[in-house]
């Protein structure tokens, strides 16, 4: 009896992320899902630029690379050319809430039926460990030695929280990777996620807080705890907008 095994819509190769990050994890659940619903013939991902640009080599479906921050104009593209395939991009914070912030949300005053994997590490990993839009006030990088300093760097962006006042999104929640309860959570929002784009209910944005002990300067275990102690508390989980089931209460009301 098979209790557990690699899913097909994974590449069976290595994979070049740090010991301890998450991305791993996260792959998975995303591959897990694609297998689940059945789509991977049909499914096109968009890779960013930042730790997931090689993407590519781990999805088994088809991939196309994005230019930095434009994952989600690329995937709108795709889905308007191909309106029967399902489209997702996947895509880390320095990737979508910097260079790729109005794409992001253009997309989702849109509705475009595409579904986003927003990756939040708090940090830019790819290029060194750099003060990102996301990371947390205080928090130390290479280019915020001292801790971020809202005085002069400005706030974190919230983007769950900042998506949920425009009227276009359909679905938009906020997860973790740091527990298996919280994976179990995870995975089935992004199956929603998914499921609403199959279901033609439109933009669909799924934030993972995800660690990165290489630049968080930790250990593994020590950086899933930090998510818990430091960027839940900034970065509250949960659903955010679910206009279908505000709908569906209404009509019961």
């Amino acid at each position: 009896m098979i209790v557990f095994e690699k899913p097909k819509s994974l590449v069976d190769i290595p994979m070049h992320y740090c010991p301890g990050c998450t991305h791993g994890i996260i792959h998975r659940l995303v591959a897990e899902v694609i297998d689940e619903l059945g789509i991977e013939g049909k499914t096109i991902g968009v890779a960013p630029v930042g730790c997931a640009v090689m993407a590519y080599n781990y999805f088994a479906c088809d991939m196309i690379e994005a230019a930095h921050g434009r994952a989600p104009a690329v995937a709108t593209g795709i889905k308007r050319a191909n309106p029967e395939n399902i489209v997702f991009s996947y895509q880390g914070d320095g990737d979508l809430a910097s260079i790729g912030m109005a794409e992001t949300v253009h997309s989702a005053a849109r509705n475009e039926n595409i579904t986003i994997i927003f990756v939040n590490n708090a940090i830019y990993g790819m290029t060194g460990g750099q003060m990102a839009p996301t990371s947390l006030p205080g928090q130390v990088t290479q280019t915020s030695p001292y801790g971020r300093d809202v005085k002069t760097a400005g706030f974190p962006v919230k983007v769950c929280e900042m998506l949920k006042e425009l009227d276009g999104p359909e679905y938009l929640e906020r997860v973790a990777v740091n527990n298996v309860v919280n994976v179990k959570k995870a995975k089935k929002a992004i199956k929603k996620a998914f499921t609403n784009q199959l279901e033609n209910k439109g933009f669909s944005l799924i934030e993972v807080l995800s660690s990165c002990p290489t630049n968080w300067g930790m250990t593994p275990d020590d950086a899933l705890k930090w998510i818990d102690t430091n960027m839940i508390p900034y970065y509250p989980l949960g659903v955010y907008k679910d206009r279908s089931a505000q709908n569906k209460e209404k009509e019961e009301l």
